[in-house]
């Protein structure tokens, strides 16, 4: 444990969601850590390092005064305009004390363009209501110090909990069809690698913006496809092609001037072995 470990109050909004908790269970031994989370349950509420917060109904202030984070690391979900008032507060916080935010954004930032994987200092461009969020709040966080802040861009974070792995699954139990688009060339990652990258940057006091998925691209048709043949082996598969473009369109973040050490790399093939761990 580095000396310095301990010194950090860490908070992360969104701590009951997949890539929230995740994020939890990796600091907890490491920093005193606290986390909020939407809906009542025991595990929870037993737990005195965390805090009941629903977006659209509370002050995200009244969390941050209980918890004095020295970072605060913001996996929210849910409304999106609710969700801008409250990094807004988040903003004017991290103003006013020693303190840094850690913004979990998206591949979609990017989904606007398509002829090109993209990099972390590339123009942000979507053309759907998420990506379009993400890009509003990260505009609002980089016009603030630069070390008070770092946006990490995920594409598809996959895990053995992962909301998709269970939507896949269901679809198999249910004999649905599978959804998939041959034309987009994308990234992945896994929750753990992740929440290890976020660890790291901690540690090293990073800030900026950071690219996080796979080192290596690969075409959702296909990749889908191999995490179907992984968890199943009956092979009673229906999928549905769909087609938004007739040339391939590039959904991927990949890093050139924010690159982590190479034990934080992880590639596609990788992502599959663990889900089956």
């Amino acid at each position: 444990m580095k000396l310095n470990e301990q010194k950090h109050r860490i908070l992360i909004l969104g701590a009951s969601g997949f890539i929230g908790n995740a994020i939890y269970k990796e600091l907890c031994a490491y920093f005193k850590t606290y986390g909020t989370y939407r809906i009542s349950k025991a595990c929870y509420e037993d737990n005195h390092h965390f805090f009941q917060y629903n977006v659209e109904e509370d002050d995200v202030y009244e969390v941050l005064k209980a918890t004095k984070p020295s970072i605060i690391i913001s996996a929210l979900r849910g409304d999106f305009r609710a969700q801008t008032i409250a990094h807004q507060h988040v903003a004017e916080y991290l103003l006013e004390h020693d303190c840094k935010l850690i913004f979990l954004s998206s591949a979609n930032v990017f989904d606007g363009y398509s002829k090109y994987p993209s990099y972390e200092l590339d123009k942000t461009l979507s053309g759907s209501i998420y990506g379009h969020f993400k890009i509003k709040i990260e505009n609002m966080l980089l016009r603030l110090p630069k070390k008070k802040v770092a946006i990490l861009r995920l594409p598809m974070v996959l895990g053995s909990q992962s909301p998709r792995l269970k939507e896949l699954k269901q679809h198999l139990q249910e004999k649905t069809a599978i959804e998939i688009f041959p034309n987009i060339i994308m990234n992945v990652t896994t929750d753990s690698k992740v929440t290890q990258q976020i660890h790291y940057i901690i540690n090293r006091n990073k800030h900026g913006i950071f690219h996080l998925g796979s080192i290596d691209l690969v075409h959702h048709d296909e990749y889908i496809k191999d995490i179907i043949a992984q968890i199943d082996k009956k092979n009673g598969v229906v999928y549905k092609h769909v087609y938004t473009t007739n040339e391939d369109r590039y959904l991927a973040v990949l890093p050139k001037f924010n690159k982590l050490p190479k034990h934080l790399n992880i590639t596609s093939k990788e992502v599959l072995e663990e889900l089956t761990k």
